[in-house]
């Protein structure tokens, strides 16, 4: 039995958290396209890398029951284009190493957000944009629980619940007005945020999400660059689909890996790349391991 990269240091949450970003420096937009400098943020909590000792099983006499299989992780079909969970978002940009877009808005009461959608997030060329750039999630104040299997009770508690997660978003991130836009990086760090939006300034709009996007990225690699030093490194499937993830347990060609996050995934070394299949290779010849 080989555990792998055992001897890797385990992550404290300041050394997985990245300095603070900062975006860079642009022009101040005009009419209802307010700028807002970053800060003065409540945080969310981060994504931190869960010691193996704080892992909690539900068999302790057999701790890989029950762990998902990273096959059907990267056998899933894609969501989107827009996520709505807050974990979901977090967890895909973790993997993917890209920023975040979260859109906070009211779809049905506020005029400028049905303009963003209509002029820019609807767009095309955007979603093209977006799709190989950002995970985006839209926090929408305009809740409605539709499902047909759901009684009038249960629709009431389903909408009471998705009211009560959008209203700790927008206090947790402290947004007072409808659209706001902001950029994290995947760890939860707020980049920048943007408030309003002007009628006709769709390419205006855009560019600042670009900019903002470039220095989300910037603080994305230097915290991916940190947690590669500690272990984790990309993991491909056949398929091409990728997760960043650390070596947790290795025996007989089963791997365990765990993600920033503490999810844990479980799948056979002939299911991974054979770039990967080749770097297991590579760390049994160096541990004299067959």
């Amino acid at each position: 039995m080989l555990v792998s990269c055992s001897d890797v240091p385990e992550i404290t949450m300041d050394e997985a958290m990245p300095p603070p970003g900062v975006g860079p420096k642009i022009r101040t937009p005009v009419a209802d396209g307010v700028r807002v400098n970053p800060g003065g943020n409540a945080q969310p909590l981060p994504i931190n890398a869960t010691p193996q000792n704080d892992i909690v099983f539900t068999d302790p006499d057999n701790p890989d029951a029950g762990i998902p299989e990273l096959a059907n992780l990267m056998a899933a079909p894609k969501r989107g284009p827009w996520e709505e969970s807050e974990t979901i978002a977090r967890q895909t940009a973790a993997r993917e190493g890209k920023p975040i877009l979260m859109w906070f808005t009211d779809s049905a009461r506020s005029p400028m957000c049905k303009v963003l959608s209509t002029e820019l997030f609807s767009n095309t060329k955007f979603e093209s944009w977006a799709a190989e750039n950002v995970v985006r999630l839209r926090v929408d104040s305009n809740v409605s629980a539709d499902d047909p299997d759901l009684s009038l009770d249960e629709k009431i508690t389903r909408e009471t619940e998705m009211k009560a997660y959008v209203a700790r978003l927008k206090k947790r991130y402290r947004v007072l007005g409808h659209p706001s836009v902001l950029m994290l990086n995947p760890s939860g760090e707020v980049i920048e945020r943007l408030r309003g939006y002007k009628r006709g300034d769709a390419d205006y709009f855009w560019g600042l999400i670009k900019q903002n996007t470039i220095a989300a990225q910037i603080s994305s690699e230097k915290w991916q660059k940190e947690l590669e030093a500690k272990g984790y490194r990309d993991w491909r499937g056949q398929s091409g689909r990728k997760v960043f993830a650390k070596l947790l347990h290795y025996s007989k060609g089963t791997l365990i890996l765990i993600e920033p996050g503490g999810e844990r995934f479980r799948t056979q070394e002939n299911n991974l790349s054979k770039d990967d299949q080749k770097w297991l290779d590579d760390q049994k010849t160096l541990r004299g391991i067959e």
